[in-house]
């Protein structure tokens, strides 16, 4: 919404000002436009690979401090919790940016481009922020500083929620150590415990999408996640006698195959849909031996927890009673990353006048469906209502086809589409307090 002029009426009572109490939020956004610019290319320019975040996290505590935000630590290792409090009584609110990098060599060419390699499960690998934490870090920022210099406007108190490891950690055997890492360990470790939100709200850029423009849905935003590695042995023995041998790369062929029809012949998809992909196999040394092991790895991923656990329950079986028939011995290990990630319906359908009002009619879009990936913000959604929102990042003038997406070497951000995340940000806490009431009684029924 932009500042719009008031027709002023005078009366004994009452003197109207030129501008609408509301519009304060536009002021402050394009005020400190600037900075957030900056503290976003910084961060860019010096990324850190998940649960390595330390430089970041120390910038983070540096500019709450700065703005008079309390400052709290020691939640997934180099998460932060930053705490400030309204002038007026209300709800307790959470917003939640996410900090850590990927180890991607950065092909941009860009004035800020990131130079750093980092260690990533015991390799030097270099670092880039390719899918936009950066960003998300720089624009919570941003809206903590404009609430906090407005805080005799705020009703209730926000928790800011910067958290490492979203992409997994660099430093821990992201298969058997998930819960050590992200989300899941800030909760452990108490993040979301003094004080207690009742509501959190998540954004993230996606390149494809035009920038300042806002995209979202009720209920799956996107999908769930659990990690599959499948460890197949058999009988080494020369290529032309496998008699005398017990190939796993055919009963691993045959395991892939069979993988598929869980989806197609034991899923229920009138519910939802659900993937299973092997996106990595490694087995033998020459073209002349059967060898004696096979090494798979996979992910699975659904938009409905009915289909996502019957995956869970039979793949296991399925791949055991395959590695029977072929007289082979399978090792199947399972590894939640996520849960579905989605929206409350209530919580959507209330704040839908503030989406509008952050990025206008024009450019606020209802997806027709979920997004493919995973995010374990969900996490946060199991606990309390949320809602989660992609924000366009690259330039109108842009083809949208033709941008490089999330998670590849080109992929960038307009700065310009930031303004936008920081006054959503602050819209939402502003708005909530206003529905804070029924969405909690509903939310509460629905239990």
């Amino acid at each position: 919404m932009k500042p719009f002029q008031l027709s002023c009426v005078f009366t004994s009572l009452l003197l109207c000002s030129p501008i609408s109490f509301a519009d304060w939020i536009n002021t402050a956004v394009e005020k400190n436009e600037a900075q957030t610019i900056q503290l976003r290319h910084h961060i860019h320019q010096h990324p850190e690979l998940g649960n390595m975040e330390f430089q970041t996290s120390k910038l983070v505590q540096q500019q709450l401090k700065s703005y008079g935000i309390e400052v709290k630590t020691g939640f997934a290792k180099t998460g932060v919790i930053g705490v400030l409090k309204g002038k007026k009584s209300g709800p307790t609110m959470a917003l939640r940016a996410d900090m850590d990098a990927l180890p991607i060599e950065e092909k941009t060419q860009l004035a800020f481009a990131s130079k750093t390699k980092a260690i990533y499960q015991g390799k030097e690998v270099p670092v880039m922020h390719a899918c936009g934490h950066d960003a998300h870090t720089a624009m919570l920022l941003g809206a903590a500083k404009v609430l906090a210099e407005n805080r005799d406007k705020l009703a209730g108190t926000v928790m800011f929620i910067f958290q490492p490891a979203e992409e997994g950690g660099a430093d821990v055997d992201n298969f058997t150590q998930g819960a050590e890492i992200g989300s899941r360990k800030m909760i452990t470790d108490g993040a979301l415990k003094n004080p207690k939100p009742e509501v959190i709200f998540g954004l993230h850029v996606m390149a494809g999408m035009p920038s300042n423009n806002l995209f979202y849905k009720e209920g799956v935003m996107l999908n769930s996640a659990d990690h599959l590695r499948i460890q197949v042995n058999g009988k080494q023995v020369h290529g032309s006698m496998p008699w005398d041998g017990r190939d796993p790369i055919y009963a691993a062929s045959q395991m892939i195959n069979n993988l598929q029809s869980l989806i197609s012949r034991r899923s229920n998809l009138t519910q939802g849909m659900g993937v299973i992909s092997i996106g990595s196999f490694q087995a033998g040394t020459t073209g002349n031996v059967i060898p004696e092991q096979v090494n798979m790895v996979g992910t699975i991923r659904s938009n409905n927890e009915d289909i996502r656990q019957n995956l869970l329950k039979n793949i296991p079986i399925m791949l055991e009673h395959n590695a029977l028939a072929n007289d082979v011995q399978a090792k199947v290990e399972i590894a939640a990353y996520a849960p579905v990630t989605s929206n409350n319906p209530t919580l959507t359908r209330l704040m839908q006048p503030t989406l509008k009002q952050v990025a206008g009619e024009d450019k606020l879009h209802v997806l027709a469906h979920n997004a493919s990936a995973s995010e374990d913000f969900s996490y946060y959604g199991q606990l309390m209502p949320s809602l989660f929102v992609f924000l366009g990042a690259t330039p109108p003038s842009q083809k949208m086809d033709q941008a490089a997406p999330n998670h590849n070497p080109y992929f960038s951000v307009d700065d310009a589409t930031l303004k936008t995340g920081v006054e959503l940000h602050i819209r939402f806490i502003q708005d909530y307090p206003k529905f804070a009431n029924q969405i909690q009684s509903q939310s509460t029924a629905s239990k």
